[in-house]
C-alpha cells in the first residue's frame, strides 16, 4: 500500500518521542547516543523512531568517518504548514465571526451574555 508524503509525515509527528527528536534536531545534527541521552528509552528504541522520521523524509543520516550523524529535513514540515495553512484562513473566519457575534452581545448587556 503507497502512502503519500504528508500521511507519513503526520503518523511521524504523531509520538511526542519523535517531535522531540525533532525539535532537538533543530539545534543541529546529533549522534544516535545524542539523541537517545534526554530519554528513558533505549538506543534500539530510539533507532526505530529515527527510522520512522527517516521513511517520513524528516532526517537524513550522513557519514563522517566513524561518526554518523542525523540530520533536520525540514522540507516535509513546510508541506504540512502549507496545507494546514489553508485551514488557519477558515478558522480566522470563524473566530472573526465570534468575535463580532460577542461584541454584539456585549452591546445589548454590558454585563455579558447571562447565563
Amino acid at each position: 500500500m503507497t502512502t503519500d508524503a504528508l500521511s507519513l509525515t503526520l503518523s511521524a509527528l504523531a509520538d511526542p518521542t519523535r517531535r522531540a527528536i525533532l525539535q532537538r534536531l533543530s539545534e543541529g545534527e546529533a549522534s544516535v547516543s545524542e539523541l537517545t541521552a534526554p530519554f528513558a528509552i533505549s538506543m534500539p528504541a530510539i533507532s526505530r523512531h529515527l527510522k520512522v522520521l527517516e521513511q517520513a523524509g524528516l532526517v537524513a543520516r550522513t557519514r563522517h568517518a566513524q561518526w554518523r550523524p542525523v540530520q533536520l529535513n525540514a522540507a516535509p514540515l513546510a508541506e504540512l504548514a502549507s496545507w494546514v495553512e489553508r485551514y488557519r484562513r477558515h478558522w480566522d473566519q470563524n473566530f472573526a465571526r465570534m468575535d463580532a457575534y460577542l461584541a454584539e452581545l456585549q452591546k445589548g448587556n454590558p454585563n455579558g451574555p447571562k447565563q
